[in-house]
């Protein structure tokens, strides 16, 4: 075969064998997508993949090449040790060498993946690194290459060790098989090349080691090396103007045609020729599809089912005691999981989800669809009863479409990692690996990267990266039709041009490595048989992303870490203080004050509920249920969030709900006649054409990707039935053709917005339990809500103004009562050491022991005496201490304290060197080491003003804590039409981007300068960062020159100032504001900002001025508007067209706030009569 083959060959092909993806990250850029098109234009029939050190793409590429008809070559240009790759020192060891390593079989992949691995595991040193041992003892099934001029032959060549060189390659031939070892020729105009095929000419003539050529290509076209030398300045921080950089020169490292392949390389024998026949030995293809479930350890004389079973009868007598009708889903469920071999799966997934149970550790409820199925429940790896809130198993594992089951677990964020490192215990170190994520130069970031290599100015590159619309998968192709300003300069600045071409060529390619966030995989044999591993930072991952792995058969879990279950778990410890007895599992989940509470629009802090916008639909809905919560869930979504009107009104009117058809009504009854789960639309498509559930769910995920074939299809079947399938269709039920045709018209367009019941049934019910602690147990609950975020400063701001609107003092730091973390007392929260800066765990332990053994702290010096021998003790820790106000309930002035501290501790110091010295008393016994030491006398001195002690309070702990700066000036902020910052801020947190606020916009803010630094720009003129806060969050803005010069003296930490600008949004920031004026409200308003009085009497009528009726602002407001009934009365002006309008609403200060951060403070007026 082989030698058919070769002579078919002959003369003619030619394969790139070296060949640089993007997963060569910032290196290499011949695009997955695109190379097997090229090839295939030019006529070869084979490619190889060797990117740099890593197998990040072989997935990609080999998938790709296939759907093209080329032949893919998997391999690794992989880094080699000069010494061992255990050896690290920089002086020897900083440089490694180039191989090129390609795999023939099975046995090659499973060599190179674990090559590869090992080069990151144990070899990272700069580079992921081998060695020749590792290479000798993993060599089977591979063919090498010598590579570039960074390999170690063309390395000796160059420098001149011609015997060096052959003695090399005779060990390569040596250690990977005589026919397994080739060396490569590269001719790129480079003289080095020159020196380099002349010796390896006469080491093939002396040796016999074959030739064979590559072009080491490193993107597509010749054209194309512009844009890859971008690419390395973004890689090495450099811009194209720069002279001393890495470049790729000449520029010819491209993707050659056969015909420029044989004219370089003619006179060197076989040279083309091989890299065919090396293409056509290397026959690897990866089996997709096939499952590798780890096994699972059963107890003696089970079998994997069985116990499957037995597990699941004993889960469901305590669920369900004894119940025929609901185990015969169990049976049915258990039979389907059988048949399709997933039965270890749920054995290992219930296993660590008890196990964490076990040890205490927070599990949520459920999680995405497998609260769907009895089976989960049952194990207890659920806590959702599926029968009670109607979810379905084939939504789950659909019989119709066998695929892994896919089951996502909440533990509490402190102690995922617990989880994982059971996982590892249990299956092996080797069989369990993290994920890899990859993060893409989207359009944006690709626009500013671009922009600083080609030298351009920040505000030229931010002006052509702002005219990109914001949202999802936005490309620059896209940008250029949807934005007529960015088209127009597109055509007009040949810069801009250049700008958005060049960085339309590297769009959306990786640009950096890193670790999802929760994904893990567990596999039968070590995972590097499966796929290569690689190290980001500390965590092991696996080189290809979760999707791939997927398709690859391997179980993949997410172990997510969710803040509330902390939360929660906390709040029941400090409960169970109290009532030893009390578990979350016995709360009821029917409580009318919980409900009460909701429905009056309390739902700061509380999970999922806590934006501005949920605060609204919770006044409207007036949830009274679980159903209510879960509704609210799922529909509080863009798309969606347009039914909740007609919801919230079928709600609060019955008569306004209708069905097409009454068959409807058992199935929408719950949702108020509205479409709101995927489960209903399962089961329509069951109840009333006859489909079977897992028929239904497959209609269901054709309707969302909108496959117009399949949908058309399934309309036929809906309306007239299909009897191959058996499914008998609406009309044989005796519906209408015309109404089940509007019942399919209606599924289809909301198919697509339809969400999962089980999730939002597990999400409303941690939901429910976070507002239940809130309402009965508020403090325990706000404490450990604080706890949480206490590396958010922002958050804990918002959480303590919860905490006063709900009536709770927070307690300041004190030496005698605080703990680590937030904690209950008869007066209130008191504040957790940890957050003071440069206080320890163990330190803060070692002070609660040191109270729980004698008593309180008498004195500043009582405390520093007893503390003295804490190894954490030190003069930084006391004085946060001090100036945090920790000391303040032991009678002395900060001022004081701070006046002393120092001689205090210097003082007790020098008593316990002359003890070690051995000074003895009359009898001869040394002074004990607590001995009384002479008391510092406090010096007589006022205390620290309310503003100082504020600001030594932000210092160490990063918070106001005794009061906050703006409250004096809150008034003020108002009469300017200042917005909240938290406003801003959160409206850009959202989940789907801003919807009040827009860059650009014009905006008045108020609060604090906390930090204020400045830099020169290239233009040699000034520029500052100063950071403002008001009483629940900060944010940070960019003061130029002009601004400077006008108001710099007012830039000073700690001055309350009102600030007006615009918005500036960039992609991977925080908004910030470009200053456009800043003026300190200690002085008062500006003279333009002065309000006039107007007198304040009881009723009120509400006066707001749109833009026009067509406006998105008038469009939201109407929304929000039906949230909050009241009989206010409402007048609308029209800007357009000048008509007035009426209505009633609640006088409600979230709806005020909303209003007026959607059409500005001047268009929002509330006139008191």
């Amino acid at each position: 075969m082989s030698e058919i083959s070769e002579n078919n060959h002959l003369g003619r092909d030619f394969v790139h064998l070296h060949i640089h993806t993007e997963y060569s990250l910032l290196d290499g850029a011949c695009r997955i997508r695109d190379l097997p098109k090229l090839v295939k234009e030019l006529g070869q029939t084979a490619v190889a993949i060797t990117d740099h050190g890593v197998m990040y793409g072989a997935i990609d590429f080999y998938r790709a090449c296939k759907a093209q008809g080329i032949h893919p070559v998997i391999g690794c240009e992989v880094y080699v040790a000069r010494r061992t790759r255990l050896d690290k020192t920089y002086e020897l060891d900083a440089e490694s060498r180039h191989l090129v390593l390609l795999c023939q079989n099975e046995t090659g992949y499973r060599n190179l993946s674990y090559l590869v691995s090992q080069a990151f595991v144990d070899g990272f040193y700069i580079k992921p690194r081998i060695d020749l041992d590792l290479l000798r003892r993993h060599s089977e099934g591979l063919i090498g290459l010598s590579a570039c001029l960074a390999g170690e032959i063309p390395r000796r060549l160059v420098g001149g060790d011609y015997e060096g060189a052959r003695e090399y390659a005779l060990t390569m031939q040596d250690i990977l098989g005589r026919d397994n070892f080739y060396l490569e020729l590269q001719d790129h105009g480079i003289p080095q090349q020159t020196t380099v095929n002349r010796g390896l000419l006469r080491l093939h003539q002396e040796t016999g080691i074959p030739l064979v050529c590559t072009n080491d290509a490193h993107y597509l076209r010749k054209e194309d090396a512009e844009s890859h030398d971008v690419l390395l300045c973004i890689q090495t921080g450099k811009t194209v103007d720069d002279e001393n950089r890495m470049r790729y020169e000449p520029r010819n490292f491209y993707i050659r045609s056969t015909e420029e392949m044989e004219e370089l390389f003619a006179g060197y024998p076989d040279a083309v020729e091989n890299t065919q026949r090396i293409a056509d030995r290397c026959q690897f293809d990866f089996t997709f599809g096939k499952y590798h479930l780890p096994e699972f350890q059963l107890p003696e004389g089970y079998d994997s089912p069985t116990y499957l079973r037995e597990l699941c009868q004993r889960g469901f007598r305590a669920r369900y005691g004894e119940n025929p009708a609901y185990h015969r889903q169990l049976d049915y469920e258990l039979d389907m999981i059988g048949k399709m071999g997933f039965t270890d799966y749920f054995l290992i997934v219930q296993d660590f989800v008890n196990y964490a149970k076990g040890a205490g550790i927070p599990v949520g409820p459920g999680r995405g669809s497998a609260a769907g199925s009895m089976v989960s429940y049952c194990l207890r790896i659920t806590d959702i009863d599926p029968m009670q809130y109607s979810l379905y198993f084939e939504r789950f594992l659909n019989p119709e479409r066998v695929s892994m089951p896919d089951i996502d677990m909440d533990f509490g964020d402190t102690r995922r990692g617990e989880v994982v490192d059971y996982v590892r215990r249990k299956y092996g170190d080797d069989h369990v690996a993290q994920i890899v994520t990859f993060g893409t130069m989207a359009a944006r970031a690709a626009i500013r990267d671009v922009g600083r290599v080609l030298n351009m100015t920040y505000a030229e590159t931010d002006t052509v990266a702002k005219l990109v619309p914001t949202g999802p998968h936005i490309t620059l192709e896209d940008a250029l039709k949807l934005s007529k300003q960015l088209s127009d300069l597109y055509q007009q600045d040949p810069r801009v041009q250049k700008l958005i071409d060049t960085a339309r060529a590297l769009e959306g390619m990786p640009r950096h490595a890193s670790t999802h966030a929760a994904g893990v995989v567990i596999t039968k044999r070590p995972v590097y048989e499966y796929v290569p591993l690689a190290r980001n930072d500390e965590s092991i991952v696996c080189q290809y992303t979760m999707v791939t792995l997927e398709e690859l058969g391997l179980l993949k879990m997410d172990f997510l870490g969710l803040r509330n279950l902390t939360v929660l778990d906390d709040a029941v410890k400090m409960v169970q203080k109290d009532h030893p007895d009390f578990r979350l599992a016995d709360i009821p989940m029917d409580d009318k004050a919980t409900f009460d509470m909701l429905t009056q629009g309390k739902t700061g802090g509380v999970f999922q509920m806590e934006s501005s916008g949920m605060t609204g639909v919770c006044l409207g809905l007036k949830p009274q249920n679980i159903e209510d919560i879960t509704a609210i869930i799922a529909l509080y979504r863009p798309g969606p969030m347009d039914s909740i009107p007609r919801f919230v009104a079928c709600k609060h009117d019955p008569k306004l709900v209708t069905y097409k058809h009454p068959s409807l009504e058992p199935i929408l009854s719950g949702t108020y006649g509205c479409i709101v789960y995927q489960e209903q639309v399962i089961k329509i498509f069951q109840e009333l054409a006859g489909y079977s559930l897992g028929q239904a769910d497959m209609v269901r995920r054709a309707m969302s990707k909108k496959k117009a074939k399949d949908v058309e299809r399934e309309r036929e079947a809906f309306l007239h039935g299909d009897p191959a399938r058996n499914i008998r269709g609406c009309v044989a039920s005796g519906i209408p053709e015309a109404t089940a045709q509007a019942i399919f018209d209606e599924i289809y367009d909301f198919a697509n917005y339809a969400f999962n019941k089980a999730h939002a049934v597990s999400y409303a019910v941690v939901a429910y339990q976070t507002a239940y602690f809130k309402c009965h147990f508020t403090r325990e609950y706000m404490a450990a809500l604080l706890t949480s975020v206490l590396d958010n400063s922002d958050k804990v701001a918002e959480y303590i103004a919860e905490c006063k609107d709900c009536g709770i003092a927070l307690l300041p730091p004190d030496v005698n009562r605080s703990y680590d973390r937030f904690t209950v007392e008869e007066g209130g929260i008191r504040f957790g050491l940890v957050a003071v800066k440069n206080i320890g765990r163990g330190f803060i332990q070692a002070v609660v022991r040191q109270r729980q053994q004698d008593g309180d702290f008498t004195s500043f010096q009582d405390f520093c005496q007893r503390m003295f021998d804490c190894t954490d003790m030190n003069k930084r820790a006391v004085e946060n201490l001090i100036r945090c106000g920790a000391f303040d309930s032991l009678g002395a002035k900060r001022s004081q304290l701070v006046a002393v501290y120092e001689r205090v501790l210097d003082g007790i110091a020098s008593s316990r060197r002359k003890n070690v010295e051995g000074q003895m008393d009359l009898f001869g016994m040394s002074t004990p080491s607590g001995a009384a030491v002479s008391a510092v006398p406090l010096p007589d001195i006022p205390e620290f003003t309310a503003v100082e002690r504020m600001s030594m309070e932000k210092d160490t702990t990063g918070l106001y804590l005794s009061g906050h700066p703006m409250e004096d000036y809150r008034p003020l902020a108002k009469r300017a039409g200042a917005v909240p910052i938290h406003a801003i801020m959160s409206d850009f947190e959202g989940q789907d981007g801003p919807k009040r606020f827009a860059d650009g916009q014009n905006v008045t803010v108020a609060g604090v300068i906390t930090a204020s630094r400045t830099r020169t720009t290239k233009n040699n003129t000034l520029m500052a960062y100063v950071t403002i806060e008001d009483e629940l969050a900060s944010m940070e803005l960019l003061c130029f020159s002009r601004v400077i010069d006008q108001c710099g003296s007012y830039m000073q930490v700690n001055t309350p100032v009102l600030v007006k600008g615009r918005l500036s949004v960039r992609d991977e920031k925080p908004p910030q504001i470009m200053c456009d004026s800043l003026y300190p409200l200690e002085s008062g308003l500006p003279p333009m900002e002065q309000p006039s009085r107007r007198p304040t009497q009881r009723e009120s009528t509400i006066y707001l001025r749109f833009p026009s009726a067509d406006s998105p602002a008038f469009r939201h407001i109407k929304l929000v508007m039906t949230m909050f009934e009241g009989s206010t009365p409402v007048k609308i002006r029209l800007a357009d067209t000048g008509k007035l309008l009426g209505t009633h609403c609640l006088n409600h200060p979230a709806l005020l706030q909303e209003c007026r951060e959607w059409l500005g403070e001047e268009n929002v007026v509330v006139k008191e009569k």
